[in-house]
């Protein structure tokens, strides 16, 4: 069925006044058919258009009140309710096949009392005191369903309606996680079916969205979309180049070999991963856990959701399963999901709002950065309010307007960001967002290059641009001046104290000194922090300028490049691109910096106030590491990056900023992605562990 835009506003009206109800059992008896309705309408924008106008902890809201009222009055379960089926929808872009066992969903929990209820049943359904339970992750991303048959893997496919899916099976060969063929002969199987997610870890998402910045395109919403997107992309080279990653977690089909038995590791939940994982699939054998009794299970998804934000990847809860295969199939299943297990959700990270008003800020390279104002909204443990909306492009090609419903999410960085506007809900009083173009703060006329996607203030001497370029210039991986934090530097600009980066070092003691809230030590260690910010390494000034496009990296490659930082204004285009690491694009933003005439008088101001300008020991010659080049990629376990970094600097080795023929040492960590794959196909760059590293440079973990 298909809804029109007065049929979507409808129920879309009475999706609100149902979650408003939801509590309530007697307006949900009177209303179950309008909540079956909208429902239905729901799963059709999720599964068939992929255009959901809820957010998954709304819709499981709804979908509980559904079963909890069907629960209580049995007699008014209808066949066709969305709890006696798995929601439908195919898109028809790849060819249907049949899964041979069909994909149920799981069903939800928000709460200790849910599990303990659960497992009431649980215990009841197979008259046990205390069952094993195995709990994994409920990875953030795309279901997938492979066949392997006589050890090669003939099909894959997505979850698709849980009967039927999509067959993509090149696609997943693109990833490399995925092997094309695995030893389940050995094991006397022939045929097996094996479910799993497909996911896109945080620092691949994080590396795609960059790429696509620098090609002007709008940025992906969140892991989870990037994997299922890049799951139905006709191009599968474009599959293999967005770095998707699988964990497989379940056996969901044995055809044994004729005279073979199933093995008795395969009898549990916890052998079968541990099976696939010794078969070369990226399983959860490490993330798992087998626990006894509900309150165990109940402790570990409490400790797991404290630590969600540090893992590699996404995930949205826990998924508890009864580890015993016997009883798994003793408890059963309903049409909808397993008796055998339950997924504990964690607290939402998604919301509908509505946009209120968008202000704009300006950064210290004059950009100009819209944000959208919305309704306050909890999401995640947090109050969000305000939410970038990143340039022009980005409202354009979302259609943003004022007045909107927006769905809203915070992802695991806690950086808030909006998914999509709901054009549907629109009530015909929603406005266009038309962009400045004028700075904010002091009206200088705004100019976008052509191949930008970001607007600019040309005023150099914009205040907003003065004041954001002396906190980067203070900030710690800059000039490091503790103490002379965000809040005072507005104050001291506002009180006409700061004016410049030079005139840090000329502010007036004796006055902040008289001020409320300024006593003398704190005073003190601050006249300290800036007297000694005088002294640091010259490529960490060279940071602290905020020249465009010279991060850490660079600036340290300069600052090994020249005696005193002034002989850059000497060098033309070509003779900056002929250092290391150093690109056109850095190239021309060096040479327009070092021939800006104020930017040089800041230069002789600060050498004359004491800064250092010179190299002096940037580079350390005749170290154990001296002529090797670094690069680190994937986390690392037993050492901070930027003190491995350090290790390899305060050793006479340098760090690149990427991949290339002058590499000789890649130290690889967990999670690692595309630097790894471009170094094996060079053979002259040896790749280490981070425990080779450790014992070659005899550094302490921490």
């Amino acid at each position: 069925m298909r809804y029109n835009a007065e049929q979507t506003r409808h129920l879309q009206d009475n999706t609100v006044l149902l979650l408003k109800k939801t509590h309530d059992a007697a307006h949900m008896l009177h209303h179950i058919v309008g909540l079956r309705d909208v429902l239905r309408f729901h799963e059709y924008r999720y599964y068939v258009l992929n255009d959901p106008l809820l957010s998954d902890a709304e819709y499981d809201q709804l979908y509980k009140a559904l079963e909890k009222t069907e629960a209580e009055h049995p007699e008014l379960i209808t066949l066709d309710s969305p709890t006696q089926r798995v929601a439908k929808g195919l898109t028809a872009s790849f060819a249907t096949v049949s899964h041979l066992v069909p994909m149920l969903s799981l069903e939800n929990s928000y709460d200790a009392h849910d599990l303990i209820d659960w497992d009431r049943k649980a215990r009841e359904l197979t008259g046990l005191d205390t069952i094993e339970y195995c709990i994994e992750p409920k990875f953030d991303g795309a279901s997938i369903s492979l066949i392997y048959e006589e050890d090669l893997l003939t099909r894959g496919a997505t979850r698709g309606d849980g009967v039927e899916g999509d067959e993509i099976t090149t696609n997943l060969k693109q990833i490399r996680s995925i092997p094309l063929s695995a030893g389940f002969a050995a094991l006397g199987i022939r045929q097996v079916e094996i479910r799993g997610e497909v996911l896109m870890t945080k620092n691949n998402f994080k590396r795609y969205n960059e790429s696509l910045a620098e090609q002007n395109l709008p940025p992906l919403a969140n892991p989870r979309n990037a994997a299922a997107g890049s799951l139905r992309i006709k191009d599968p080279a474009e599959v293999g180049r967005r770095n998707l990653e699988a964990f497989l977690y379940h056996i969901s089909y044995i055809s044994l070999i004729p005279g073979h038995s199933l093995p008795k590791d395969l009898n549990s939940h916890q052998g079968c991963i541990d099976a696939l994982w010794s078969l070369g699939f990226r399983s959860p054998k490490k993330e798992k856990e087998v626990v006894k009794g509900i309150q165990s299970v109940i402790n570990h998804c409490l400790d797991y959701e404290g630590k969600r934000d540090d893992l590699p990847y996404e995930i949205d809860g826990m998924v508890i399963k009864v580890n015993d295969l016997s009883l798994q199939e003793k408890m059963g299943m309903t049409t909808h999901h397993p008796r055998w297990a339950i997924a504990f959700k964690f607290k939402a990270r998604q919301a509908t709002s509505k946009l209120i008003a968008v202000e704009y800020q300006v950064g210290r390279t004059g950009s100009i950065t819209p944000v959208a104002k919305i309704e306050p909204v909890p999401i995640g443990g947090v109050t969000v309010s305000s939410i970038s909306l990143h340039n022009e492009d980005f409202i354009r090609q979302k259609d943003i307007r004022i007045g909107d419903s927006v769905l809203v999410e915070r992802a695991g960085d806690v950086i808030p960001y909006i998914v999509k506007s709901l054009p549907d809900l629109r009530k015909g009083d929603e406005k266009r967002i038309s962009f400045p173009t004028h700075c904010p703060i002091c009206n200088g006329l705004l100019s976008k290059e052509e191949e930008e996607a970001v607007w600019r203030c040309t005023n150099l001497h914009c205040e907003a641009q003065v004041v954001e370029r002396i906190i980067h210039f203070t900030s710690k991986d800059a000039m490091d001046i503790r103490g002379l934090g965000e809040a005072n530097i507005r104050k001291f600009f506002q009180l006409g104290f700061l004016k410049d980066i030079h005139s840090i070092y000329t502010l007036p003691f004796e006055k902040i000194r008289g001020l409320e809230g300024f006593g003398e030590k704190s005073m003190n260690n601050l006249e300290e922090a800036i007297n000694n910010s005088k002294l640091q390494p010259l490529h960490r000034l060279i940071n602290a300028l905020g020249i465009r496009f010279v991060g850490e990296t660079t600036a340290k490659t300069l600052a090994q490049s020249v005696k005193h930082l002034r002989e850059l204004q000497d060098y033309d285009r070509e003779k900056l691109m002929g250092i290391e690491d150093v690109g056109e694009k850095v190239a021309d933003s060096l040479y327009a910096f070092f021939h800006q005439p104020t930017n040089l008088e800041i230069l002789d101001r600060l050498e004359a106030l004491g800064v250092n300008l010179s190299a002096g020991q940037d580079h350390i010659a005749g170290g154990s590491l001296s002529g090797m080049n670094f690069l680190f990629t994937g986390t690392l376990s037993r050492l901070k990056r930027s003190n491995a970094e350090a290790i390899v600097e305060s050793n006479g080795g340098k760090i690149l900023s990427g991949v290339s023929s002058k590499l000789n040492f890649l130290v690889v960590g967990e999670d690692a992605g595309s630097k790894l794959e471009k170094a094996r196909k060079i053979p002259s760059i040896r790749i280490l562990s981070e425990d080779d590293f450790i014992n070659m440079t005899g550094s302490e973990s921490i």
